[in-house]
């Protein structure tokens, strides 16, 4: 017999879906036969799949013991990335970091060690606030996602109940987010907000932009302000009222004016110094219109970092 008692960030999930993330080698059937033989309780009466957790609930387990073993730390993939980060704001909740390009924000086949969120993970776990020992089901995770060749503010949620916040605030589009961009010339218009539809070839990770809707389509909507032009590049602020896959660089090329560096939707070759788009997400806002629970206090919090500098523009 072995017990579990459910942490913080363990609660307001319902009991098979802990128990995948607790489990991962146990199969579903043996999840679902263990619980119906009271193999599984929960406060020491039988538990219904469904029940919904609670923080100081304990679960007891008449199984395996094999499904108990632990990874040891050697076995931490996060520890072999690199913790050093730039970061914008810190709180017991939340941090705000400082993207930079070329990094990217969750491991892949080339790069199975280094991202963003393994040098936060291994960030907290030096400073001694993620253990996963202790949180077998929870861990440190980001909220949004930047291009790899994109900079810019990135949050991470410390715990489970940020996480459900900020990610269903961003559904909601309570957080604003803004980006500088340097764009070649000059767009017709200095201000405009742009209407229109794309869709994305899934195989060559590329969008296309039309001006009415085709079959499969997604609307897509971008504003934009130009804040100067040095008679070859325009820096302008963009702020994203959709959320689409290449949604800056793909509208931005659509009205003639692709972004210094984009070789994928602007030049086939891109202008000296210019290794990577010229985008960057440089300011966030919180502006919740609905209750945000333990994170109300980021209400009408606005936080940037200053990227203009990188394009001067007279």
């Amino acid at each position: 017999m072995k017990t579990i008692t459910i942490q913080k960030n363990d609660a307001g999930q319902r009991l098979d879906k802990f128990l995948q993330k607790r489990f991962k080698t146990m199969p579903k059937s043996m999840m679902y036969m263990y619980i119906r033989k009271k193999c599984i309780k929960r406060n020491g009466k039988r538990c219904d799949i469904a029940e919904q957790l609670k923080e100081g609930d304990v679960l007891t387990f008449y199984i395996k013991d094999e499904f108990f073993d632990a990874p040891s730390e050697k076995n931490y993939e996060f520890l072999k990335a690199p913790k050093k980060l730039d970061i914008v704001y810190e709180d017991e909740n939340i941090l705000l970091l400082d993207k930079k390009p070329g990094v990217i924000v969750h491991q892949d086949k080339q790069f199975h060690f280094d991202s963003l969120i393994a040098r936060v993970q291994h960030y907290l776990y030096d400073k001694g606030e993620y253990d996963p020992e202790q949180e077998r089901v929870f861990s440190p995770a980001l909220v949004n996602r930047i291009d790899r060749n994109t900079g810019g503010i990135v949050i991470a949620a410390k715990n489970a109940e940020s996480l459900r916040i900020l990610n269903q605030k961003m559904k909601t589009r309570e957080l604003e987010k803004f980006y500088l961009c340097l764009l070649h010339g000059k767009p017709k218009h200095d201000e405009a907000v742009l209407k229109d539809y794309m869709i994305k070839n899934e195989s060559k990770n590329k969008v296309r932009v039309f001006h009415h809707p085709v079959d499969g389509s997604k609307e897509m909507i971008t504003k934009y302000r130009v804040l100067g032009f040095n008679g070859k590049f325009s820096l302008a602020e963009v702020e994203l009222l959709t959320g689409r896959t290449h949604q800056i660089r793909a509208h931005m090329a659509f009205i003639g004016n692709p972004l210094a560096g984009d070789t994928k939707y602007g030049l086939k070759k891109a202008p000296e110094g210019f290794p990577y788009q010229a985008l960057y997400s440089y300011k966030l806002k919180f502006s919740f219109t609905s209750d945000a629970g333990l994170l109300e206090y980021l209400n009408g919090k606005e936080f940037q970092v200053d990227k203009g500098k990188i394009w001067f523009i007279k």
